[in-house]
């Protein structure tokens, strides 16, 4: 590979280089996730970055002279001892001012280093910061190296003060390698490097730390504070199994040695958090400010403002055009965080305003139709838990010595007058009935939500597939507990279409119990779970066995950027005890527990687009379809579109893996993928390690299937569930996330309400404003893009990532098949026939349009779970 270079060298010559990085801001994570007052740090940091930069610490200037040093490693040429020749120190020069290739923020430095004929080729560097303070390290590019010409290095990372490592810091050119063919001088820096990212699973993590590993989820609750904030620990049991997270090594709760410690500042592998240069691509931080100031303020200036509850259906769509008016002092406390000035839109009035949701900026009533209800299963921010209904009445699995008789109450003569003439059975068998089933999995918890100051029912939604493509609901069933105890079966009933008098409103309230259940199983299970949760033990898997030159490691990096840190974040203030979710959220206290029931059922290989649809029975097997899958809802915009994202995914990944495995047996013999996927397996998600649905990695059919189905996880499903939160939910009545009384029975005070005033009977079921306006807050600015996303197709590090053209070509193409899937989702959009792409609401379906701007867009599919 490098045969006949050396020599080539001419003794004494001097290579050139230019190192590129970033000097450390004052948008740092640890920084931004302090207790300090959020708007002073976000302010702050803003005016460091408009105007300060001559002021920092870290100026240019400070670059020069000794303080960073760099040493070349040969690829070539080897010491007494087998690894690659190291050369002598070099300092940085002169800062170049002009650098066209710049990005924002960075710095260039020329820099010259001593490299003769003996030495060979370079492939790796070493690099040493004498500074008290560290730096993010881009890259350096050497040039004009004889018979090589350009030798790019990729860095991203930081770099501490030197006397905080145990072994140098080293970085490896863009070279591509299978373990096996790494030229034989870099191997052991190679396997070293990884020893480091693995650490030995002791002490508390340091915030220069890059070490990988892996811990359960016993960080949530903070029993030492309150018992009532004791939470189980998820993961290591049978009982709650649940993905593994990154380990902090903080010390035990006092209460329960189980339990962690939990701190406000929290360890992330150094790398994972890199501090944006912009205060809107800061939405994690924004998130936390979000969560410990603005929510605070708002709730305790609710009694100061007038009323605590909504009365009607105009008072909630105030949020958007009187907005809520705001004593002075709140206001100034709030208004210099960056990101609130717009998300509230402040106007002259003190009002904040809330923007105005997608689902009512056509049509403020279109929400309540069936039609809509419907059509949001299967177009809406949870479109794939819908499945076909294959026997009558619908079954359950749950055990019938625990919970009793859970079979389906709804009967024939419920469904068949709104089948249009067909039967129950000849629905079944041309699968024109399906259901939305929220039932077993809430049944066994519903007698302790019950005891709370929510009320809750378990829910099945049955539908019939029209002529027209449409989806209408022809039954729901609630079911609660039976007073007696839940070995007795649930106690039941069943509710049918009715638009007129006190009937049509007591099947609104039907349908909003429904979507009740779909809201927290949508941010639990859908969200959470499926993709932030799952994805986590992939990334420290990657880092702790994959070395950055591996080609699957370069291939999967971009789809991790940010996770772990949004996944930090989670823990601190979103799902936590008594955090955002379970304070705004049906299932309370029990959210994660019931996250860790569902993942029970959790498999690997059906998260795959296709493998999904059949597994719902949505879709069944069609060799003459474009993917192999023909859907039976022809009209399902998550599902249509998805598959053209499936499928220019697979197609990418097909041809990266063909281009570095030549056959099956390269794949069996490559060490680092073997360890990967073993550990993956066996401690990643260890409390599934004995499934036997799990790859058994031996084939590249297997590597690319898996890849490909990590990928559309972390991006388009993530986009899928994610970015429709406030275009959707942002109206508390068509997503409503809690429910606070039961449904009124005949002759009850509550139904003679309902019969007089309706909506404020809704009202008084569904979520608080004091909810309703933290729920706001916080999808507003989880459905947001930050200025610097990276959307599927492209990559942060340009053409540089790899040394090899086919693969970049390969990349260009599937971004090009990108642009052109996103005129062809365009065009489906304009297509009237279809109803389900747009609904009564007049809301197209753009959540899988693959690019996106900056803001609150609906659409946009991010290369990772980065909010």
């Amino acid at each position: 590979m490098f045969s006949g270079v050396t020599g080539l060298i001419n003794r004494g010559q001097k290579l050139k280089g230019t190192v590129v990085l970033m000097r450390k801001n004052v948008l740092d994570i640890n920084e931004l996730t302090s207790a300090q007052s959020a708007s002073g740090i976000i302010g702050g940091a803003i005016g460091v970055i408009g105007g300060a930069i001559g002021t920092t610490v870290d100026t240019l200037t400070a670059f020069l002279g000794r303080s960073v040093a760099l040493k070349l490693i040969s690829a070539t040429s080897a010491d007494a001892s087998g690894k690659g020749k190291v050369g002598k120190q070099t300092f940085l020069e002169g800062v170049i001012t002009s650098l066209p290739t710049l990005g924002a923020g960075q710095s260039a430095f020329d820099i010259h280093f001593e490299w003769d004929t003996d030495m060979g080729v370079p492939g790796a560097f070493y690099i040493e910061n004498f500074m008290q303070v560290e730096f993010y390290l881009v890259s350096l590019t050497l040039e004009d190296v004889p018979n090589q010409g350009t030798i790019h290095f990729p860095c991203n990372s930081w770099v501490y003060n030197s006397k905080l490592y145990k072994s140098d810091r080293i970085f490896f050119s863009n070279k591509t390698y299978l373990p096996g063919d790494m030229p034989a001088p870099l191997k052991k820096y190679r396997e070293e490097e990884l020893v480091v990212l693995r650490g030995d699973g002791t002490g508390e993590r340091k915030e220069h730390e890059r070490i990988y590993d892996y811990d359960v989820y016993n960080d949530l609750g903070n029993p030492d504070s309150n018992a009532r904030l004791a939470r189980p620990v998820l993961g290591g049991n049978t009982t709650f199994p649940y993905p593994r997270r990154g380990r902090t090594g903080r010390k035990p709760t006092k209460t329960d040695p189980k339990s962690e410690s939990r701190s406000d500042s929290v360890y992330l592998p150094r790398d994972e958090a890199f501090g944006h240069l912009k205060s809107s691509d800061f939405l994690v931080y924004i998130l936390k400010s979000a969560s410990q100031n603005v929510i605070p303020q708002l709730q305790s200036a609710l009694p100061l403002v007038g009323k605590t509850e909504f009365d009607s259906f105009e008072d909630v769509r105030d949020l958007y055009e009187g907005g809520i008016k705001l004593p002075t002092n709140i206001l100034s406390d709030l208004s210099p965080i960056p990101l609130f000035k717009e998300l509230f839109r402040t106007d002259g009035e003190q009002a904040l305003k809330f923007p105005v949701p997608k689902i009512i900026q056509v049509d403020k009533s279109a929400w309540m139709t069936d039609e809509e209800f419907a059509r949001e299963m299967i177009a809406g921010l949870n479109p794939h838990v819908i499945k076909v209904l294959k026997e009558f009445p619908p079954q359950s699995k749950l055990d019938k010595q625990l919970y009793g008789d859970n079979t389906s109450t709804i009967t024939k003569q419920h469904v068949e007058s709104s089948l249009g003439g067909v039967t129950v059975e000849q629905a079944i068998s041309n699968k024109k009935l399906f259901i939305l089933d929220h039932h077993d999995p809430l049944f066994p918890y519903l007698s302790k939500i019950n005891k709370t100051t929510t009320k809750a029912y378990a829910t099945r939604t049955v539908l019939f597939l029209q002529n027209d493509g449409t989806l209408k609901p022809v039954a729901i069933e609630l079911s609660k507990p039976n007073p007696q105890g839940d070995n007795y079966g649930p106690i039941s009933t069943v509710y049918t279409p009715t638009k007129q008098g006190v009937d049509g409103s007591i099947w609104q309230l039907a349908k909003a119990y429904v979507v009740v259940n779909d809201s927290c199983f949508h941010q639990l299970v859908s969200h959470w779970l499926n993709t932030h949760a799952v994805v986590e033990p992939f990334i420290i898997a990657t880092n702790r066995h994959l070395s950055v030159v591996h080609p699957i490691h370069k291939l999967l990096l971009p789809h991790y950027r940010d996770t772990m840190n949004i996944n930090a974040l989670a823990r601190n203030v979103l799902v936590n005890a008594e955090g955002i979710i379970e304070s705004t959220f049906l299932w309370g206290g029990y959210s994660l527990e019931m996250s860790a029931v569902v993942y029970k059922d959790w498999v690997l290989t059906e998260q795959a687009l296709p493998n999904d649809l059949l597994k719902r029975g949505v879709a069944v097997e069609d060799s003459s379809s474009p993917h192999g899958v023909r859907l039976l809802i022809e009209d399902y915009p998550y599902a249509a579109d998805g598959l053209e994202i499936w499928g220019a995914i697979k197609s990418w990944v097909e041809e990266y893996v063909a281009f570095y495995y030549k056959s099956d047996a390269a794949l069996v013999q490559d060490s680092e993928l073997q360890a990967f996927w073993k550990e993956l397996v066996e401690v990643g998600h260890g409390d599934k390690k004995n499934e036997s649905w799990w790859p058994k990695m031996q084939t590249r059919a297997e590597l690319v299937q898996t890849c490909s189905t990590l990928i559309w996880i972390a991006s388009a499903l993530h986009a899928a569930v994610n970015f429709g939160q406030y275009p959707y939910g942002g109206y508390i009545l068509n997503r409503p996330t809690l429910s606070r009384q039961f449904m009124p029975e005949k002759g009850s005070k509550e139904y003679d309400d309902l019969a007089k005033n309706p909506e404020k009977v809704f009202l008084n079921t569904i979520t608080g404003k004091k909810e309703t306006l933290t729920d706001l807050t916080i999808i507003e600015v989880l459905s947001r893009h930050a200025s610097d996303e990276q959307y599927l197709g492209q990559r942060g590090d340009g053409d540089n990532w790899t040394a090899d053209t086919a693969p970049i070509e390969a990349f260009k193409r599937f971004g090009k098949k990108l642009v052109e899937i996103e005129q062809k989702l365009i065009q489906r959009n304009n297509d009237e026939r279809l109803r389900n792409r747009y609904g009564p609401a007049q809301m197209p379906y753009t959540l899988l349009y693959p690019s996106s701007e900056e803001g609150l867009t609906f659409r946009g599919i991010p290369n990772s779970i980065s909010i």
